[in-house]
Parts: C-alpha cells; structure tokens; sequence
C-alpha cells in the first residue's frame, strides 16, 4: 500500500492514516502476541511506511510499552516513530494516588513510561479516560508543564465526555495551555455515536480523532456468528462479560456483519477492509489504530485504503448501522434550521472557499547535473 501523512489535529505532527496499536504486545492477559509475533508485526507496519504507534503504561503490565520501545530502538527509528502513550489507570492496587489524572499520578506515569520506552520524550501523551474527580484545570496545566519541560510534544484525550473535552480545549486556549490535538475514541460501523457530538467538537476544535477498536473487538472481521460453537477468538471469551466495551453481540450487530460480508464479497474485499476503510474516511477521522494479534490479520488491515467503497454501497452500510440522533440533534437539521434562516439558502462558506493542502510529486534537483 501507499502511506499518507497528515497533520494530527490542529498539530504540526505528521501521522499516517493508519496506527499500530500494541495492546496485543506480550500474552500477560491470557490473550495477544508473543514477542516475536509483535516484532514482525512491527516490521510490516513499518515497511509499509506507517510511523504512528500508540501504547499505554496499562497495557500487558508495561510489556507493551517496553517491547515498542526496544523494536524502535533496534531500528533507530526514534526520530521517524511517532509514539502514543497514556495514563490514568492504577499500577498499585491500595494506592489511590497511584492512578487517575491528578497531577501527582501523572508526574510519576510519565516518568515510568520514559524509561519503558527508552526515550526522552513522548510524542502524544494522553489522558486514557476521564476519573470524574480531578478538574480540568489540574489536568491541563500539568500537561502543559511536561511540554514545557520538553518530556511530552503534544497532548490528548481518550474516554472523555464531549462537555469535558470542550471544556479543557478552552481551557487550554484561554490560559495558552498545549491545545488537544487528538481525540482517542472507540468508532466502528457498530458503535457511532460519536457521530453526534464529538464529531463536530474535533472538527471545529483542532483536535484529530483516533479510532481504537474499528472492528469492533473483532467482530466486523467476520469471524464470529449468533451460534458461534467453539472459541473463534478473544469475543467468545467475554460473551458473558460485564465489561462495556466486549458487549458485541446483539441483533443489531449481527444484522450489520450480515450486510458489511454482502458489501465485502461485492467489493472483492474482506470484512475487515471494508470495514475499517469505512471507518477511516469517515468525516473528522484523523488515524484508525490497528490492533491484531497475527501477522496476516495486519497485513489484510494495510490493504484497508487501497481502494474506495461506491456511493451505493456505502449508503448500504450507513443505513443498517445507523441510530437515531439523540435530543437535542434532531433540533439541528434542515426541517427546524430553515426556520431560523426565514427560509433563505444560508451556509458556513461557498464550495471551495478553503481548498485542502495536500503535497505531492517529485522533488526538485539541487544538483547541476
């Protein structure tokens, strides 16, 4: 596949439009990837020019972190990597201060990270998901001190209310805070309601969005059935789960695998491409994390932006995974706004107003040969 680059956000930051995820680094949770597994997953994400890893100090025990950054190191490629990582979640049970997002657990998170990774700075640190006690502010200005003292480049978000994370985006620009430049949030053909608010919030707000779980804890590859017998993979084991995020299989869900492997066998794709090539030029998407636990399932996810899904097609997929739009939205479209407007066509800019920037060709020659 051919990689592109864009900027992160608002960010200077250039990142491929696919990242490789490594919470499947290291077998410490009775399921994901022994070490040389990951390395040769890290091999072919970076052969196929992606530089975008994300990572975090809870995953597999630190493993995951440590083994991301010795592949970089291997290969010196710390100044091309861009590397993603998070706090917030407790690494010593009894200490309350140990985890969440107050300044005294983010000073000590950082720290460990660094040495795990082998690096002197991280290149996107974010906050892994909202703990409901600490302000915005606390949060904010400690980030924007890691900056400052050059341990951290650019900051984000995962897990977080919309309010919150417009909230700290102003926070951030009235204090001359380091702004959000990335959202971290699950998207997926099955979970879209980040459509609704969040969605807007990035796109005007600067902040790019990174999808973590695109198909759907592996249920969009089309692995699993309704009457799956036997154990197709890690979804089978949490069918009896309390956790949020496993809880995939309903008939709501089933009726989309049903429509995307209609879709997929149209196109001459598999599932999962399809799936994640949706995923990824959906509007405000900046970079879709790529996590598998084999070597062939990377390497059909690179394949995912190698082609374009039809208008028809598209539309088909749209229409079996939609939802309706929760209160106040539906306030929001064209049969309530035109009242507003006296009836008179009235938008944002013209077609064309901004044209997007986007660098491409041959280099010119500096030789006079």
């Amino acid at each position: 596949m051919s990689m592109t680059y864009y900027t992160l956000g608002n960010s200077g930051l250039r990142v491929s439009r696919m990242a490789l995820g490594t919470m499947t680094f290291g077998t410490e949770w009775g399921w994901g990837t022994d070490r040389d597994t990951a390395r040769a997953m890290f091999d072919a994400y970076v052969e196929a020019g992606g530089n975008f890893f994300d990572t975090a100090d809870l995953y597999t025990g630190g493993t995951a972190e440590t083994w991301l950054g010795e592949f970089v190191a291997e290969r010196g490629l710390r100044d091309k990597a861009v590397i993603a990582t998070k706090f917030t979640f407790n690494s010593e049970p009894g200490n309350p201060n140990a985890g969440g997002n107050g300044r005294k657990n983010i000073m000590r998170a950082v720290d460990a990270s660094l040495k795990r990774l082998g690096t002197d700075s991280i290149d996107l640190y974010l906050m892994h998901v909202w703990d409901r006690l600490t302000p915005a502010e606390e949060v904010l200005r400690t980030l924007d001190d890691l900056v400052r003292a050059g341990k951290v480049r650019h900051i984000g978000l995962s897990d977080v209310p919309a309010w919150y994370a417009g909230r700290a985006q102003a926070i951030a620009e009235l204090r001359g805070y380091e702004p959000i430049s990335a959202l971290q949030l699950e998207y997926s053909l099955t979970e879209r309601s980040i459509e609704h608010e969040f969605v807007p919030l990035a796109t005007r707000h600067g902040a790019g969005i990174m999808v973590w779980s695109p198909l759907a804890s592996g249920l969009l590859s089309g692995k699993y059935r309704p009457t799956q017998a036997g154990n197709a993979g890690r979804l089978d084991g949490f069918r009896n789960t309390t956790h949020p995020g496993f809880q995939k299989f309903s008939d709501r869900n089933w009726a989309i695998v049903a429509e995307l492997e209609k879709v997929a066998a149209e196109l001459g794709r598999s599932m999962a491409e399809v799936a994640l090539n949706w995923v990824a030029t959906q509007p405000g998407i900046a970079t879709v994390i790529l996590g598998a636990t084999k070597l062939a399932q990377l390497q059909d996810n690179l394949a995912a932006l190698d082609f374009e899904i039809p208008a028809a097609l598209r539309q088909r997929l749209e229409a079996v995974s939609s939802v309706p739009a929760p209160f106040p939205h539906p306030y929001f479209g064209s049969q309530i706004q035109v009242r507003v407007t006296g009836g008179t066509v009235t938008g944002d800019k013209p077609s064309g107003y901004s044209l997007p920037v986007l660098v491409e060709g041959q280099a010119v020659s500096i030789s006079s040969n």
